[in-house]
């Protein structure tokens, strides 16, 4: 018989899961970011390249290296959060291939294609492998706050200089109040969505 995720679990994960804005003034331990990361690095992605690189930024000097490259309207819920995440994807994943799938010369199918074809694998699946953390966050009793209001470049300059690794999209994460959610904005039912054929 397969195991599933009772009504509790479901809740958690998705129906009663928000995005946070407002955080309180709780701090997040390192080790329920590891236990996160342990959980998230278990989904599938193609070829199992794992392109995601996170940069957890925590500190005061951090949070200032982050400030410039926010928009305006992310600018104070990110500083105000425990943790903002920076789900970046390795461009170059290919070299950990023989590592990662090693049953095959995987390396060989990505190693000779464009950058621009690179950076397209690593953005699919570095985003799987983000909304596989914010999942185990979640499960972990942690909010997250998912955002794209920002600069990439500057954020690349700020945290990734010198690497192959290119900024995907930024997190808050932390512990919200859940007192300042807005309210749910509908969603698409599955015959709008969707359809079997």
């Amino acid at each position: 018989m397969s195991k599933l995720l009772n009504e509790t679990g479901q809740d958690l994960l998705f129906r009663e899961a928000r995005t946070h804005n407002v955080w309180l003034d709780k701090p997040v331990d390192d080790g329920l970011l590891q236990q996160a990361y342990d959980l998230a690095k278990m989904g599938p992605t193609s070829a199992n390249m794992c392109p995601l690189r996170m940069v957890f930024v925590k500190s005061k000097e951090a949070k200032e290296k982050l400030k410039p490259a926010l928009d305006a309207g992310n600018l104070d819920k990110t500083m105000q959060a425990p943790v903002t995440a920076i789900f970046g994807m390795e461009i170059r994943f290919y070299e950990q291939l023989p590592k990662l799938f090693p049953h095959v010369d995987a390396k060989a199918w990505f190693k000779d294609r464009p950058e621009n074809v690179l950076e397209t694998i690593a953005l699919r699946n570095s985003s799987l492998q983000a909304a596989y953390f914010m999942l185990a966050a979640r499960g972990l009793g942690l909010d997250c706050g998912p955002m794209s209001g920002f600069d990439n470049a500057q954020v690349d300059a700020a945290f990734f200089a010198g690497t192959t690794i290119k900024s995907n999209f930024i997190c808050n994460i932390g512990y919200g109040d859940a007192s300042k959610v807005y309210p749910r904005n509908p969603r698409l039912t599955f015959s709008e969505a969707c359809r079997i054929e």
